[in-house]
């Protein structure tokens, strides 16, 4: 780990937020891959492996992204808690307007339960924009990290931004599997289920492209941005992945594995950070 670390800083921060979201992609693809080998997959794994998908959210938006934006606002001359509350309830209010516009059907749920503006799309096409729509604050949130460590503010450092990225990498492989075998269990071939799979999270590397160039030229924005991030994860994580991991009723299963995704994810970036 530390040799990948290592190797990190001499790239750029741009470049370094692009291969971290990367990899959190291939870590969606790799996850869709499995319909290649696998038609059906346990509702009670994918409930358990979703529960985990949310600890992960949740960890990483306090340890990441929050924890970091309060440190950084200490030295404003505003409330050291403003700035974070700002930008929290922005990026919640951000997906929450994403949510309410764009057409989208959530994993599990009937095609007359699609929520955006009402359209014809096919179900295949309104499973991949759920989450599709999933993945953009985990790409900006990644972007915006890397993009705090190259401004060497307090509290960012570069292992918790690799940490974070890991992270999300862990919680996106259930993601790829809960976008591919619904399509597959469809009908579609192997391979057109892999690709939708994948492609909902081909979103990453640009937002974190974006994210990354957002931070690293206008640095005032920088408590907000990371604290936007986290908002929208937890808009997320409230409103569509923990409902999707009880909607069959293993809480208790979906419960505990939320707590375990929490703690990895702590850990991680406690450790590394």
């Amino acid at each position: 780990m530390n040799s990948l670390i290592e190797w990190f800083e001499g790239l750029g921060p741009i470049i370094q937020a692009l291969l971290a979201t990367l990899f959190t992609w291939l870590a969606t693809a790799a996850g869709a891959a499995t319909v290649i080998f696998f038609k059906t997959f346990s509702k009670k794994i994918l409930d358990a492996m979703l529960g985990f998908a949310a600890g992960v959210m949740i960890a990483a938006s306090y340890w990441s992204l929050l924890a970091p934006a309060i440190t950084m606002s200490e030295k404003s001359s505003l409330p050291h808690w403003l700035p974070p509350a700002i930008g929290f309830i922005l990026g919640a209010l951000f997906l929450w307007s994403l949510d309410k516009i764009l057409p989208h059907l959530h994993i599990g749920f009937a095609r007359e339960e699609a929520e955006g503006i009402k359209t014809h799309w096919k179900r295949t096409a309104l499973l991949v924009m759920a989450i599709t729509i999933h993945n953009i604050p985990e790409g900006l949130a990644v972007g915006v990290a890397f993009g705090a460590v190259a401004n060497g503010f307090d509290g960012a450092t570069l292992a918790s931004a690799v940490a974070l990225a890991i992270g999300i990498g862990l919680q996106n492989f259930p993601e790829g599997i809960a976008v591919a075998m619904p399509i597959r269990r469809e009908g579609a071939s192997r391979l057109k289920s892999f690709w939708y799979g994948q492609l909902s999270a081909i979103v990453e590397p640009m937002a974190g492209v974006i994210g990354a160039v957002a931070v690293v030229y206008a640095q005032p924005i920088l408590p907000y941005a990371l604290s936007f991030a986290a908002g929208a994860m937890i808009f997320i994580v409230v409103e569509e992945v923990i409902p999707e991991s009880q909607r069959n009723g293993d809480t208790d299963l979906s419960t505990m594995a939320t707590m375990f995704g929490f703690v990895v994810m702590m850990i991680l970036d406690v450790a590394l950070g």
